[in-house]
């Protein structure tokens, strides 16, 4: 007899780029936090100390952390190549600034019996204290044509080995088409949309494209519909999709620290699994290019059922 799932509290941020958090975010308590990367500005090793200790606030027992392209040092090759290319190898400045290769790394080795576990790309299952259990994929990559970290050419893609059974995907970059609009045009993977598409996970929170802050369910239209090469064009039925709330609904004079949105079995918009997404961008630094009046965006308290661990 299959057991019934297990409603999972989530708090989700991404882009906190080293600062300061509202205060009233640390009172919430929650099962995981996610945080979808750019810990820090400059990468520098007191952005992440700060970072590190704001992490040690949450009220969650489990707080998951993946890179974004800011966070250039937990790229190790591209950390040694933008040192060798400055001609700073010998430079003692830079360990001052940066620490030596690895050591940002270990900081976050040395933080997990505080529950902050560092993922790097791949697959993971974790069995929550709750008694979900939690299959997730993550990935630090986005399409770029500069020299951050965790970057890889926009025409030759990058490879999302995202396997059908995962429950919630954690990426830095958002997908093609998904809350990746910018002045310039859309930002997202396409190569990452066809990945998730395809695993249809519970949900998909990411950043890094900070005015797409925002959160909807996607219906999926049938696989068979569909084809082998999904696009936002062609996967996602709109008409039947739903919106939680975007960035031109936030006011900057009433807008909560938190956001709270649940989507279990008893609420008004019960997730479906297989047949539904719930995408979240989390990007917590406001960028004022609309002249919102904006200084940050609000974090995402989320419920979600997830599977009972055998």
């Amino acid at each position: 007899m299959s057991r019934s799932p297990i409603k999972t509290r989530f708090l989700i941020l991404s882009d906190t780029h080293g600062a300061e958090l509202p205060e009233s975010c640390f009172e919430h308590s929650v099962d995981v936090v996610i945080h979808c990367g750019d810990l820090t500005n400059s990468s520098c090793l007191t952005e992440f100390q700060a970072t590190i200790k704001q992490l040690q606030r949450f009220k969650a027992p489990l707080k998951l952390v993946i890179a974004g392209n800011h966070d250039f040092t937990l790229d190790t090759p591209t950390f040694e190549q933008k040192i060798s290319d400055a001609g700073l190898k010998n430079d003692p400045s830079v360990k001052e600034v940066y620490g030596d290769y690895e050591e940002v790394r270990t900081l976050f080795k040395n933080e997990q019996d505080n529950g902050i576990i560092f993922l790097d790309e791949g697959t993971h299952s974790i069995t929550l204290p709750n008694g979900a259990l939690l299959n997730l994929y993550a990935s630090p990559y986005t399409p770029s044509l500069g020299d951050w970290g965790f970057q890889y050419h926009p025409e030759r893609g990058h490879d999302f080995q995202i396997e059908e059974d995962v429950d919630i995907v954690i990426t830095h970059s958002p997908p093609r088409g998904i809350m990746d609009y910018t002045e310039n045009g859309r930002a997202g993977c396409p190569g990452l949309f066809k990945a998730v598409a395809r695993a249809r996970p519970r949900m998909h929170c990411f950043g890094h494209i900070h005015e797409g802050w925002g959160a909807m369910i996607a219906q999926w239209r049938d696989r068979t519909v569909v084809g082998n090469e999904p696009s936002h064009f062609t996967a996602i039925d709109y008409g039947r999709s739903s919106v939680v709330t975007k960035l031109s609904r936030l006011d900057p004079e009433t807008s909560p620290a938190v956001v709270e949105t649940s989507h279990c079995t008893d609420d008004a918009i019960p997730l479906k699994p297989d047949h539904q997404t719930l995408f979240i961008n989390a990007a917590f630094e406001a960028r004022n290019t609309a002249g919102d009046g904006l200084a940050m965006h609000s974090v995402w308290q989320v419920d979600l059922e997830l599977p009972c661990a055998e």
